[in-house]
């Protein structure tokens, strides 16, 4: 009864913590199976993430299981004297890291994985200006980050607007576009998702063939249960 009471206690609090300001997460709606999408992620993370985050368990030729070939890797996707076969680093010192930004940026081989597509993507959503910072800029998702937006020319710049008579006659914050970038916000948006398409399968590059794996298998183990009972059946037809 103790334990009992216990967990209620805990999932109450879980329950309590939920509902006192996190930040809703939008659905990041990615398709590990649209290797077109996740081609256009590799190329926005090697252009904009890459200079600073290394994704140090990824070599560039495992680019290649989307479509890809070496030669077309090496062309769009390899700006360094890097070869096909390494893994995706960077120059940047850790120690200059430290200096510049206050903190090494993370590796981000697996950062879906720790973070997940959804929390992703509303974060490469939600920067906004902020000149209190020392980037100048923040983020309701991650707040007082060490990172600067860097498609801020992309998205443009946003504020964060306190909203008077919310829900429950609360005031409440929201994000405001303040100056439009070169793209549109759908273009933007559609950007951020094919780039976290690609961090997810960066993260776990076998999850779709492991899940047809699991397929396959599962279909073979219910074949083999009807297979099985239908020669218990046949074996003990006689004593029954």
């Amino acid at each position: 009864m103790r334990a009992l009471l216990l967990i209620i206690c805990l999932l109450g609090s879980g329950f309590a913590f939920g509902a006192t300001g996190e930040v809703k997460l939008d659905r990041a709606n990615i398709d590990l199976r649209d290797a077109v999408s996740i081609q256009r992620g590799a190329k926005v993370f090697v252009n904009y993430c890459l200079n600073c985050h290394a994704a140090s368990y990824m070599r560039y030729n495992r680019l290649t299981d989307l479509g890809l070939s070496e030669q077309q890797i090496l062309d769009n996707l390899i700006s360094s004297d890097a070869k096909i076969g390494e893994t995706m680093t960077v120059a940047m010192r850790e120690e200059d890291a430290k200096n510049w930004f206050g903190v090494a940026p993370p590796d981000l081989s697996v950062i879906a994985r720790s973070r997940g597509a959804d929390w992703l993507y509303t974060y490469l959503r939600s920067f906004y200006r902020d000149e209190s910072t020392v980037t100048g800029w923040n983020n309701p998702v991650f707040p007082n980050a060490a990172m600067p937006h860097v498609l801020w020319r992309l998205q443009g710049i946003q504020r964060l607007h306190v909203v008077e008579g919310g829900d429950h006659g609360q005031p409440h914050s929201e994000l405001v576009l303040e100056t439009p970038g070169t793209m549109s916000a759908q273009a933007y948006d559609e950007m951020v998702r094919d780039l976290v398409a690609y961090l997810t399968y960066m993260a776990e590059p076998v999850s779709v063939q492991r899940a047809r794996v699991g397929v396959v298998v599962l279909l073979f183990l219910g074949l083999m249960i009807v297979m099985t009972w239908l020669l218990k059946r046949e074996y003990w037809k006689d004593v029954h």
